[in-house]
């Protein structure tokens, strides 16, 4: 009786093991995609080293004193035209350096000024934008390379197929599942790229914002003794 009751016992933990689903790591499933899973993850590295470049250095130049240009005027205001320039010239960011650039141009007509202050900016957002692009080139291209894959995958399954009559229902929908992992890593890969693109886009429109800002709020500042 009890050796029967061993046996039921065994037999359930057989069929519990059976039935119960294996799951697979990550790393596991993205590796039966094949090669083309290699130039997808080295689009995902590129642009995520990219991603945290750009926004170290975005952070980088958005910083600035909020009482900075307040310093700039006073100075500007009282004749100090030396110390608002050396104000200027040691702040490392975009705004200081428009501001610079206009110092050096008090004296000359104000559109000759602005001019000037609008050829840095333009410099300076040539910095900020450097690289960002690349992040919208990956957005585009690594969905190519995950459907190149999965298309790869299928002419040689069904060239399988028509090879041979082993195949069964449960063979081909499995194998058209390991497929499709290109195509799903490439869009996934291409979302992530895009969202870190469009992210970058804002935080660079928020600098540009405050070049603009502190440029017209120089341009003021010179024309308030002619009011």
């Amino acid at each position: 009786m009890f050796d029967i009751f061993l046996l039921q016992a065994d037999t359930a933990g057989v069929a519990k093991a059976i039935a119960a689903p294996q799951v697979e790591s990550v790393w596991g499933v993205l590796a039966k995609g094949g090669l083309l899973m290699i130039p997808l993850l080295a689009l995902l590295a590129v642009a995520i080293f990219f991603f945290i470049e750009r926004i170290i250095a975005i952070n980088k130049a958005s910083k600035i004193e909020e009482n900075f240009m307040s310093i700039i005027k006073d100075n500007i205001v009282t004749g100090n035209v030396t110390a608002a320039r050396n104000l200027a010239k040691n702040t490392n960011n975009p705004v200081a350096r428009i501001i610079d650039k206009g110092i050096q141009r008090i004296g000359k007509p104000i559109d000759a000024i602005e001019k000037s202050m609008d050829n840095v900016g333009v410099l300076e957002m040539y910095k900020l934008e450097k690289n960002v692009d690349i992040l919208s080139i990956i957005s585009r291209i690594a969905p190519l390379f995950g459907f190149l894959g999965t298309i790869i995958g299928m002419l040689a399954l069904f060239k399988g197929i028509a090879a041979t009559s082993e195949y069964t229902p449960n063979t081909i929908a499995d194998g058209i599942y390991i497929k499709m992992i290109t195509s799903a890593t490439g869009l996934i890969i291409g979302i992530i790229s895009y969202l870190g693109y469009s992210f970058l886009k804002v935080q660079i429109k928020k600098v540009e914002n405050k070049m603009d800002a502190a440029s017209a709020e120089f341009v003021d500042i010179l024309q308030e003794p002619t009011r």
